[in-house]
């Protein structure tokens, strides 16, 4: 009687399409996620070509992380632990064919292929849904199977007496099979997941329980129908105490490093804050204040300025100061080669295109999402790629490339560039639509040679920075190598000022920056200044150079006697004494 059942139905009627495909490079840690992700009790692991390599099951993942951290480990790849001799069965077989085959290997699962492609798996809880008709006469053929199944199965008849317990029931839930056999569920289980299923004679799917303190059970239980009359029900326990520990201890971890991300965004903020990188002298303080104005809004900024002025970072402080959740991007247009700009801009799907990841990738636009996207030497951006953005700006959407969905995006647009775009629009080099669209608010950053006064916290930015990194003492700096970096051209600007005073620190000796720690060009400066003194009175030379470095201070800065005193290292009442006693005029 049971087997004419079993012969009325193809494998293809029973199995189950809800199956996990990984591929065999995938390592524990992200296999078991994708098994809790996907709510699934097996994962069937293939080649690139889509054959079976392996299966596993949730009860075999749990053995395998048991024996870690003693010899297994989360970064171990799958196939090392999944069962490589995999046993599969052809669709249009008989389901008695498949029920021969496990209850022979004492397995509980068939991968099922059609013209070698996997289409889907039956388990014992399919056979057992289809042709359950009378339990008396099955219990015999299936105990065997299901005493061997990883999970623990219990059947129950139509009146919740149950029927079946298996060995795995007794283990997970400390109760004997003479214990519960024969009795009603709701005796020993009042708010058993089975006595719902009789009651309202549909499925209920991966539901959380915990039976006992510290331990957690993923249950799952479907009605039993014959000929349309429901004669009992069938439930498949899981346990998943491990891996629900291993949630936890994940969890944890995320919550820790969400709280070292935002240490390191404060850390971010005062580093980039303005005021703090990007000088306090009467040149920048009109592009911070219209720089502040426009932080707070959506609109795009044009940044314009010679290389090592600082454009990024005064970007960044843009960033920092609007407000916005996302991450700042940064882009180096003139870094990315032409024909990876379009997949590093806008990401990939996997496998479209030779060499790609096969799970794809993010694109840098998409990365800044909620945030703010810096496109740094935007002049050297492809005429090809100018079009792709432009749409991105307009439609404010990203397609990644070998797809085909559009992906929403709200992010921030800020560029610089030290080249005139005005003169490449007019020689066909830069979109002119696009110019428009990124120079809504344009900010000009002066160069180092037109802001002296800002020397000073520069150089005691950059010497506490590198000490800090170091862990070495801050040197003091002499009167006449200060001297030297006020009067230095900086054509390098900022950058090459930091470059400069890393170097000063390093060579720098008794904790002292000397003449001497000086790079070999600001030597050579130094010397040829120091060949064309031609007097030896040394009275007239010292009052010469007096009066020239004076000058020189009050006119970098701008008349301030204050600033200027600060800058010739002295105070601000000898400063006062010298003008008069030189009768610099001029000064007064």
């Amino acid at each position: 009687m049971f087997y004419s059942r079993l012969d009325n139905y193809t494998v293809l009627d029973i199995m189950n399409t809800n199956l996990l495909k990984i591929p065999g490079d995938m390592n524990m840690r992200n296999a078991i996620k994708q098994m809790l992700d996907k709510n699934v009790e097996d994962l069937i692991i293939v080649d690139k070509e889509e054959n079976i390599v392996g299966i596993m099951s949730f009860m075999d993942m749990m053995r395998a992380m048991k024996d870690i951290p003693k010899g297994n480990s989360f970064d171990d790849k799958i196939t090392k632990y999944a069962m490589k001799d995999v046993i599969v069965i052809d669709g249009n077989a008989k389901a008695i064919e498949a029920r021969n085959i496990m209850q022979q290997k004492g397995i509980g699962r068939l991968p099922v292929v059609v013209n070698n492609r996997l289409v889907g798996i039956i388990r014992v809880r399919e056979i057992l849904n289809e042709v359950y008709g009378r339990i008396d006469d099955t219990m015999q053929t299936f105990r065997h199977i299901l005493d061997n199944l990883h999970e623990a199965v219990c059947v129950v008849n139509k009146d919740g007496v149950v029927v079946l317990w298996c060995g795995k029931a007794e283990k997970l839930y400390g109760v004997k099979e003479e214990e519960i056999v024969g009795k009603k569920l709701e005796e020993l289980f009042p708010t058993g997941l089975l006595l719902k299923v009789l009651e309202g004679k549909k499925p209920i799917e991966n539901v959380l329980h915990s039976p006992r303190e510290g331990n957690y059970v993923n249950i799952s239980a479907m009605p039993l129908f014959s000929n349309g009359e429901l004669i009992g029900a069938v439930s498949t326990d899981r346990d998943i105490t491990e891996v629900r520990n291993l949630s936890l201890e994940l969890e944890a971890t995320k919550e820790k490093l969400d709280y070292l991300q935002m240490e390191v965004n404060k850390i971010s903020e005062d580093k980039y804050s303005f005021g703090q990188a990007l000088g306090k002298s009467d040149a920048i303080k009109e592009k911070i204040d219209r720089a502040m104005q426009v932080a707070s809004t959506t609109s795009s900024v044009l940044i314009r300025g010679e290389s090592g002025t600082g454009k990024e970072v005064f970007a960044r402080a843009i960033h920092q100061a609007s407000g916005r959740k996302g991450p700042f991007i940064a882009i180096n247009c003139s870094a990315i080669p032409e024909n990876l700009f379009e997949s590093e801009m806008f990401g990939y799907e996997g496998g479209a295109f030779t060499g790609a990841l096969n799970k794809g990738k993010i694109g840098k636009i998409e990365l800044a999402n909620k945030g703010t996207l810096f496109l740094d030497e935007i002049g050297d951006m492809p005429l090809y790629m100018q079009a792709k953005l432009l749409r991105v700006l307009q439609e404010r959407q990203v397609v990644r490339v070998g797809g085909d969905k559009a992906i929403d995006i709200d992010v921030r647009i800020i560029s610089a560039t030290h080249r005139d775009l005005k003169a490449m629009v007019k020689e066909g080099k830069f979109r002119e639509d696009l110019y428009y669209r990124l120079n809504v608010v344009s900010l000009e950053i002066p160069n180092l040679k037109d802001r002296k006064e800002d020397i000073p916290m520069f150089v005691k930015h950059f010497m506490e920075e590198f000490c800090k990194e170091n862990n070495i003492f801050t040197p003091r700096i002499t009167p006449e190598v200060f001297q030297v970096l006020m009067n230095h051209h900086w054509p390098g600007n900022v950058r090459e000022l930091k470059n400069t005073v890393e170097h000063l620190v390093v060579f720098s000796k008794e904790g002292e920056i000397k003449v001497e720690s000086l790079p070999e060009h600001l030597l050579g400066r130094l010397a040829h200044h120091e060949e064309m003194e031609v007097p030896y009175d040394l009275q007239e030379n010292i009052k010469r150079i007096e009066i020239d470095t004076i000058k020189r201070a009050m006119e970098t800065a701008e008349g301030n006697k204050a600033q200027a005193a600060k800058l010739l290292n002295i105070p601000r009442s000898t400063l006062y004494y010298k003008i008069k006693f030189y009768d610099l005029v001029d000064y007064l």
